[in-house]
């Protein structure tokens, strides 16, 4: 799901102090834990597609992920992998040598239903306009520099709707750049976490499962931060919420938001 040394995620309440200040984050849409759709609602929908984005906003997760990379043109487009093989049956190219508009002619629904036929890889963009106001973005950097991707969505008034996910060296520049943007360092193995707490003062961490412990949750607390994990797959759900993950980043949203919420109810009833 990720780089291995950078980034990820979230609380229950509108806004949170840190050695940074305040995170500006409303509350999550279900329960206490935020839901973040990793490259969208995808199940039975192309991934990285505007419809897979409108899906988990129909869904009510509350971030979508999208991998940005740049084109031959210097434009900026959602797609998780370096070439298009895997997403258009029978043509091959690394993004970053194909032109937009070359790219734009891609039938990357197909290979999923004949429903999604002449889906299109989405421009940044244009993700950026169907999520304003809707859901926030956990923005995964994969190929694309920061200044223009931090000026875009300045311009839209989103610098607190996303979630930045990215390499060291690309976050001190987003600081400088936007001091406003919400970075999300993921230090990888815990022995690091220490460190990055104390050096980066993060206000959201990210993690994958197999770096994951109730220490690092604790840790990350303790230092003023939330923590946003991947899961490994829904089996890690209840682990993930009784060390008190504040976010999880999956691949099953719909049944993460029903999970949720489930034990919302229950947990109403108790009391």
């Amino acid at each position: 799901m990720r780089k291995v040394v950078s980034i990820a995620v979230f609380l229950c309440v509108a806004a949170v102090l840190s050695a940074a200040g305040e995170l500006p984050l409303p509350p999550p849409k279900n329960g206490d834990v935020y839901v973040a759709a990793h490259r969208g609602a995808h199940q039975g929908i192309p991934e990285n597609t505007l419809a897979a984005y409108q899906r988990a906003i129909d869904l009510g997760a509350d971030f979508v992920e999208i991998d940005v990379r740049t084109t031959k043109d210097g434009k900026f487009v959602s797609v998780h992998n370096s070439t298009i093989d895997a997403y258009a049956p029978g043509q091959t190219g690394k993004v970053a040598e194909m032109t937009l508009e070359e790219l734009r002619t891609l039938d990357i629904g197909s290979r999923v239903g004949p429903e999604w036929a002449g889906e299109k890889i989405p421009t940044f963009e244009e993700i950026l306009d169907l999520c304003k106001g809707k859901i926030g973005i956990y923005l995964d950097l994969k190929d694309a520099p920061v200044k223009p991707l931090a000026e875009a969505i300045m311009a839209r008034g989103m610098a607190h709707d996303v979630l930045w996910y990215a390499s060291p060296e690309e976050l001190r520049e987003l600081k400088e750049v936007c001091p406003e943007c919400i970075e999300m360092p993921d230090p990888g193995p815990e022995e690091n976490l220490a460190a990055l707490l104390k050096e980066a003062e993060p206000r959201v961490v990210a993690s994958v499962w197999r770096f994951y412990s109730p220490s690092f949750v604790k840790a990350c607390h303790d230092a003023g931060a939330i923590v946003m994990v991947d899961e490994s797959d829904p089996s890690c759900w209840e682990d993930a919420i009784a060390w008190g993950s504040d976010g999880i980043q999956t691949d099953h949203p719909e049944e993460l938001i029903a999970f949720l919420k489930a034990r919302e109810a229950q947990a109403k009833k108790k009391n």
